[in-house]
């Protein structure tokens, strides 16, 4: 069983495709809601409700969370997969229950509560890139307890996303990463950083330093290595991450496909798939689950795991195919086995 940890939320994203929410053309935006009503300068909105600045699009709600996609998406690739979180009982909450168990999520370490659900507001760029704007004061994923005991027969646990910045729910999740390591599991970390949740960016890299050496596979995109990098080359700190504990590095590249950096000092990169892009929502933690599926395919769900350059080929080819299926399709939509069958060769 690979065990899924972290928030499950609520979507909203344009009813249409190529829709913004944002009054700014797409650019991305990864801000914290204002309960003030001012704008990210300080100023108020003085809108009054009338005129083409008025003229907002319709919103459709979607379950997500980087978490939560992750396990679906682990679900429908055929692995055994649990979700451990804490949901609320309102009419979200249940939503997402439902859509767990629709998909065959073990739901055994899902705890509830009647805070209402995080809600997440996507942004989507004329290139289908995602940013998002949170509602998470108060919300039922933050007040996350870690749980007595895994299942006996879980062997990876993945974290990452908002889980591990919004307390006090960021330290138990925190606590389960190294409980999991000091038993021998397989852990996996996806940081997916909203820089608009962290307030102490210095404080979030010195944190997320502290992880490396209870990670087996650190997974993370190019621009969250810029931003975990700060002042630094980037490309310089992913390999002292590296040097730091994880087995390996995955570092997405967008379009331009997925490199590893491996503690056996084997560097490979795979391109992307060509495909028409809807959006990109969800193709993060398309990646994710289908990094472990490929993995536990190659019995590498081992803490100190050994995989061959043609088994990290397969794996980094498995997961560019997988997320480019999730980015032709509006939303959290990870495909399932059948739809990533390698086309024949005529």
């Amino acid at each position: 069983m690979i065990i899924v940890a972290g928030e499950a939320l609520i979507d909203l994203v344009p009813a249409e495709p190529g829709g913004d929410t944002s009054g700014t053309g797409g650019r991305r935006s990864d801000a914290a809601a204002r309960p003030d009503g001012r704008r990210p300068d300080g100023r108020r909105h003085t809108g009054n409700g009338t005129g083409p600045a008025a003229e907002l699009p319709a919103l459709r709600p979607k379950r997500g969370g980087g978490p939560y996609n992750t396990a679906i998406a682990l679900a429908r690739l055929g692995s055994p997969a649990a979700f451990c979180s804490r949901l609320s009982t309102d009419h979200f909450g249940e939503a997402l229950l439902d859509g767990l168990a629709a998909d065959g999520v073990d739901t055994s370490l899902v705890q509830r509560g009647p805070e209402p659900t995080t809600l997440a507001v996507a942004h989507i760029g004329a290139d289908g890139s995602a940013g998002y704007s949170f509602h998470v004061e108060g919300t039922a994923d933050r007040l996350f307890r870690t749980p007595e005991a895994l299942p006996s027969a879980a062997r990876a646990v993945s974290f990452g996303t908002c889980s591990l910045v919004l307390e006090p729910g960021a330290s138990a999740f925190e606590e389960l990463l190294r409980r999991a390591s000091g038993d021998g599991l397989f852990t996996a970390l996806d940081p997916n950083i909203r820089p608009g949740l962290i307030p102490d960016a210095d404080a979030y890299r010195a944190r997320f330093r502290a992880w490396l050496p209870y990670v087996t596979l650190l997974k993370l995109s190019e621009e969250d290595a810029a931003w975990l990098a700060g002042a630094a080359d980037p490309a310089a700190a992913v390999r002292q991450w590296s040097a730091a504990g994880p087995y390996a590095v995955v570092l997405t590249r967008g379009g331009a496909g997925l490199t590893v950096l491996t503690r056996d000092g084997l560097e490979l990169s795979v391109p992307g798939e060509k495909v028409a892009v809807v959006d990109t929502i969800g193709a993060g933690d398309t990646v994710n689950a289908a990094l472990l599926h490929r993995l536990d395919g190659h019995a590498a769900l081992t803490p100190s795991p050994s995989i061959t350059a043609e088994q990290w080929h397969d794996t980094l080819t498995f997961a560019a195919r997988a997320a480019a299926a999730t980015c032709s399709r509006a939303g959290a939509q990870p495909p399932y086995a059948t739809e990533l069958t390698p086309p024949t060769t005529p």
